[in-house]
């Protein structure tokens, strides 16, 4: 690894996502090999991460996984490459108490430098304190420059300059308002069926060359002696929408893994020790789900017969008795005994994340839906607490050896032995 940073904002909205993709982007065209992460437990911003960089986006959450599975992680996915390029989430120091779990505190963890994109657009010398407020709030973490986004004019960003020149912080770069630069309306997220790319010449507007000289400050302390487990042989459901909401590093840790598409394919379970029912948009495609009768009644048969399964969110969904919308009630595949409403009038957002203890582990994820149950909370197996150690009624069922609930877990090492 040459080159390593970190992309992070004063708050969300700034345009950190998309300068992230788009330096990815440039830096791959430039033939480089580039190594995408996110901060936190986004499990679609890592997915456009892959379609630029050609190479899977890995999670850096301290919440869910130690620092020190955090820098073995970083580690193993920097070796044979060129530069990494970190997106951070929500702003800068935002965690889930104070700043514990926020975008900082993987730059300290790591030694990342981190790069400021501001929203500049309503701003002048003002941001002369905001900047100097972010670069001396933490002596640990290190802002090593901004990216100016939103600029108005020549007079705007003349006047930019000076802010920067005036606290003595390097300034990459400056982008103009336009509507490229702009994210469009997402379900739960972005749409990750589409792209929108930065065009070459906005991006080389970047002092691209000073951001491939960042590199961490304890570099050569990270170590590889962590080794991914592989001994559980897998069956994955993955579609592009309904089910695909995968950690890759959780994926990595299983043995062999055959994929399936529950819309389309009937899966077998010949030498298989686990399916996985990730998480997804299985509301969204009722009508393919319910069409594929013969998958559905496998996966019911497998788990009659004490087959071991996981499911999360979406996946906990599909093995339901029921999913109902605005049109109706959709047969799902009947393995709880429980109905999950999909109506306009019953969206409620459920978001965070959570940690329950269960046969002596602890499970740690997070959870992000509007779905919910019909009628009242099942009763849980156990009790869920989010990040602060507060009880949520978010519930979890066993069900002979299925696993299931709405939390998107990092797949612990006892469900991969």
């Amino acid at each position: 690894m040459k080159a390593a940073f970190l992309i992070a904002a004063p708050h969300s909205g700034s345009g950190k996502t998309t300068v992230a993709r788009g330096l990815m982007g440039v830096f791959r065209r430039q033939g480089l090999v580039v190594q995408p992460f996110k901060c936190g437990p986004d499990y679609i911003d890592t997915k456009f991460h892959e379609t630029v960089c050609g190479r899977p986006s890995y999670n850096l959450d301290t919440f869910m996984a130690s620092e020190d599975h955090v820098r073995e992680l970083f580690a193993r996915h920097t070796a044979d490459c060129d530069v990494a390029v970190v997106e951070g989430m929500m702003g800068l120091f935002d965690g889930y108490d104070r700043d514990r779990g926020s975008s900082a505190e993987v730059a300290r963890v790591l030694g990342l430098p981190v790069v400021l994109v501001v929203d500049a657009r309503s701003a002048a010398y003002s941001m002369a304190p905001l900047l100097q407020g972010f670069r001396s709030f933490r002596s640990d973490v290190s802002i090593a420059g901004v990216i100016f986004n939103k600029v108005g004019s020549p007079r705007h960003r003349q006047m930019l300059s000076e802010v920067c020149q005036d606290i003595g912080l390097p300034c990459f770069g400056f982008l103009p308002k336009q509507q490229a630069l702009e994210q469009g309306s997402r379900y739960l997220g972005l749409d990750f069926s589409s792209q929108t790319p930065l065009g070459e010449d906005t991006m080389n507007t970047l002092a691209l060359d000073d951001l491939l000289s960042l590199t961490p400050a304890n570099q050569h302390s990270f170590s590889l002696s962590e080794k991914p487990n592989k001994s559980v042989t897998a069956l994955v459901a993955r579609n592009a929408d309904a089910f695909s909401f995968l950690y890759q590093e959780s994926i990595d840790r299983l043995g062999p893994v055959r994929f399936f598409d529950p819309e389309s394919e009937v899966p077998s379970f010949e030498g298989v020790d686990m399916l996985y029912l990730p998480g997804g948009y299985p509301e969204k495609h009722l009508q393919a789900l319910v069409r594929n009768d013969a998958c559905r009644t496998a996966i019911r048969r497998y788990a009659e017969q004490g087959g071991r399964i996981v499911a999360e969110c979406g996946g906990m969904m599909y093995l339901c008795r029921e999913i109902v919308d605005d049109n109706g009630a959709w047969p799902m595949c009947g393995v709880l005994p429980y109905s999950i409403t999909a109506r306009q009038q019953d969206r409620k957002l459920s978001l965070g994340y959570r940690r329950f203890e269960l046969d002596g582990q602890t499970f740690r994820g997070h959870e992000f839906h509007y779905t919910q149950f019909l009628g009242d909370v099942p009763p849980s197996v156990a009790q869920v607490y989010n990040a602060k150690g507060e009880p949520v009624p978010t519930p979890v069922f066993r069900y002979g050896n299925v696993l299931a609930s709405y939390t998107h877990m990092y797949l612990p090492d006892n469900l991969l032995r």
